[in-house]
């Protein structure tokens, strides 16, 4: 071997990394938002995606929910909820640890942008989705 070789690996050999969920050959990293600026990516835990995975096999299993989305920045987490993978997510659940001690860091956000509902307790926030219609007469 030649000092050209061993300066260059070959392409064969070149491992692809994933970084902040982009994936680039080693020498060619691309840096994420997040990982970019040193913070760490906000993420749900297994008790809030349990609880997020309930809620969403219900609704699947109904009919009114077809596809999701998670996506996880440097200020916030957010589970998108779509009718079809074409259009605007229905409902977005995010969390976003900066609003924990004032408003709750949970809010469930429509399509519009109008926020549902805000809290402490995932469990009640996402509750705003899980209500069942009843049936009202008139007198």
């Amino acid at each position: 071997m030649n000092e050209a070789e061993t300066a260059e690996p070959s392409r064969s050999r070149r491992a692809f990394v994933v970084v902040a969920g982009r994936a680039g050959p080693d020498g060619d990293r691309e840096r994420g938002e997040s990982e970019a600026r040193g913070a760490p990516a906000v993420s749900f835990d297994r008790r809030e995606l349990r609880v997020i995975f309930d809620l969403y096999g219900a609704k699947v299993a109904a009919g009114e929910w077809r596809d999701y989305a998670l996506d996880f920045t440097c200020d916030r987490a957010v589970f998108s909820v779509f009718r079809r993978a074409c259009e605007a997510p229905l409902f977005r659940i995010e969390k976003i640890p900066a609003l924990a001690r004032r408003q709750g860091a949970y809010a469930v956000v429509a399509t519009t942008g109008l926020v549902l509902r805000r809290g402490h307790d995932l469990s009640r926030v996402v509750g705003v989705l899980d209500r069942k219609l009843r049936l009202v007469q008139a007198e």
